[in-house]
């Protein structure tokens, strides 16, 4: 099963344009308020404390919005299912024997005369098990 390719419509929009819109909806927030202090200035009564009040709430309102950008993004949260994992073949009938057996099929698993010699955690080991310490110049 292949991967989705991404469509060039589900690309998120540059990030000069997103500056772009959030810029001119803050200054138009912002216009408004301007009319709102001067509307409060100008007229009398109830009007006058509503637009103050429209003029103190503006600029929250407005910063909330201006830095409520780029953050539209959504994730797949749908589940994985594991794919099944390819069947083991049988060994050919002219395989070694320590290959049908789970060894190491190693050049000491040749050899009919070295039978080996258990070390106690159920595996053969060959050879004296001598070590040759080699430093290079």
């Amino acid at each position: 099963m292949s991967e989705p390719v991404p469509s060039i419509t589900s690309a998120p929009e540059p990030l000069a344009v997103d500056q772009a819109r959030r810029t001119r909806s803050y200054l138009i927030q912002m216009s408004i308020r301007v009319v709102c202090i001067i509307g409060a200035v100008l007229v009398d009564g109830w009007i006058r404390w509503a637009l103050v009040a429209a003029a103190v709430v503006l600029p929250y309102s407005a910063v909330l919005i201006a830095n409520a950008g780029r953050d539209h993004t959504t994730h797949d949260t749908s589940p994985v299912t594991p794919q099944a994992a390819p069947m083991l073949e049988e060994l050919p009938e002219d395989a070694p024997p320590a290959a049908r057996q789970g060894g190491q099929g190693g050049p000491a698993d040749d050899r009919p005369d070295d039978k080996g010699t258990d070390d106690g955690t159920g595996r053969l080991s060959y050879g004296s098990g001598r070590v040759i310490n080699h430093v290079d110049d």
